[in-house]
């Protein structure tokens, strides 16, 4: 692509017109629906190629799962190599022994694990496991986290009120669900002070990835970890998205508060789908008794045992953090440059694996606050930036993975500083 006239898209036109007459919406997954419209071709490094020609440093990273880079080759060998000799047995094969050797290994805190597709069916699991140990039924979550797409855990909120999320998803599915603002402990004790009796579980993304990049704040994740023991809950970290990304122990490693049960997804295989449900032995140990089921005829396929295997051991052997680290530090220092030259309110917070950009000045704390920033206008800038070669998602949420480096760094900003320069001056 060039990078002073951003070109026409004759191809992915016309593929997406026929898409629109074979599948609703032209998209397999209702995410995509306001997504770009470019169709990609091929894939490589930091980079995304569409079938127009056109290449764009990527950011989004399919969503999160390509924190190595895209294709990367000793992932694609393993996994080519490991898929010659049969994928689905429907019995137990080595390469799922030493996956689950590799991750537990990695995380540290976590005693016995169980791997399945998706980052959804890892969180019903760690729900339905926490009902059964408790014997409760209410389940504490926070505004704002995402723990997957199905009724009993899909809400959005509509005037100052928190429910379905969906036509045709059951209210009723919710009705089990407390709904809390994040980053609030008092708010939480008050709660479980009257409620903790009921409540077999608090599930929480440890930090606020999906929306906003936002951190707890000091002592938060301690004090919600003192009220889970002193309640008898069980405390759950969703880290589909921070697990393996943050580090190699992810939000425990980088916060110190051990959950009882986590789940994890994104970059846990390099781009396959792979999730993973770890957590304490005398929970976990439920599920091999049989009297908690957790099935999946897909779960620990050899492709993506052999995944998980390459990923992990990479992240093991050549951790990338450091230079994922000084990629994304340097990012944000330029895209804050670029708003700051220009007198925008444009805000650049998280951390350098993974931030958020908007527009605005407030201090955001939690989904309410995170409100008060202008995320329609960063979104009407999205576009703009897609034309001119930044793969980015309209939600403000930029990735990092171990593929950037210096060439994608000059760039980012050059196209960034590109776009914002067209988008002001339209």
């Amino acid at each position: 692509m060039v990078d002073d006239a951003p070109g026409r898209t004759p191809r992915s036109d016309e593929l997406r017109n026929r898409a629109l007459r074979l599948t609703p919406g032209g998209v397999h997954s209702n995410v995509r629906l306001a997504g770009a419209r470019d169709f990609i071709q091929r894939a490589q490094g930091a980079w995304l190629y569409s079938v127009d020609g056109q290449d764009y440093v990527d950011y989004l990273l399919g969503q999160g799962p390509n924190f190595l880079g895209h294709a990367p080759g000793h992932v694609i060998d393993a996994v080519f190599r490991a898929c010659k000799d049969g994928v689905i047995f429907g019995g137990q094969h080595e390469l799922e022994v030493r996956a689950g050797e590799l991750v537990l290994e990695a995380l540290g805190w976590a005693d016995l694990v169980r791997f399945s597709m998706t980052g959804t069916e890892a969180v019903q699991a760690a729900l339905r496991l926490a009902r059964a140990v408790t014997g409760r039924t209410k389940i504490v979550r926070f505004e704002g986290h995402y723990h997957g797409w199905l009724d009993n855990v899909l809400i959005s909120e509509r005037d100052g009120r928190w429910g379905p999320a969906s036509r045709g998803q059951l209210a009723s599915h919710l009705e089990d669900s407390i709904i809390l603002p994040w980053n609030d402990a008092e708010r939480l004790a008050d709660v479980l002070g009257r409620d903790g009796e009921q409540v077999a579980a608090v599930i929480m993304e440890p930090i606020m990835i999906n929306a906003g990049v936002i951190e707890p704040r000091a002592g938060y994740l301690e004090e919600v970890r003192r009220l889970c023991d002193e309640h008898g809950i069980v405390l759950i970290f969703d880290e589909v998205i921070a697990g393996f990304r943050l580090g190699l122990g992810g939000a425990t490693e980088r916060y110190g508060v051990t959950p009882d049960l986590a789940t994890y997804g994104k970059a846990i295989a390099g781009g396959f789908p792979v999730a993973a449900l770890a957590g304490r032995a005398d929970l976990m140990a439920r599920f091999g008794t049989g009297e908690v089921n957790h099935s999946g005829t897909f779960n620990a396929s050899v492709m993506a045992m052999a995944a998980v295997v390459a990923s992990v051991g990479t992240l093991i052997d050549e951790p990338p953090y450091e230079r994922v680290a000084e990629h994304g530090t340097a990012l944000m220092a330029g895209l804050r440059e670029i708003g700051l030259a220009r007198n925008l309110p444009l805000r650049v917070s998280g951390l350098p694996a993974a931030f958020h950009v908007s527009f605005g000045d407030v201090e955001v704390t939690d989904y309410r606050s995170l409100q008060k920033l202008d995320l329609a206008r960063y979104e009407r800038f999205v576009p703009v930036l897609v034309e001119h070669g930044l793969w980015v998602a309209g939600r403000g949420v930029w990735y990092v993975s171990a593929a950037h480096g210096p060439k994608e760094l000059d760039a980012a900003l050059t196209r960034f500083e590109k776009a914002l320069t067209q988008w002001v001056s339209a």
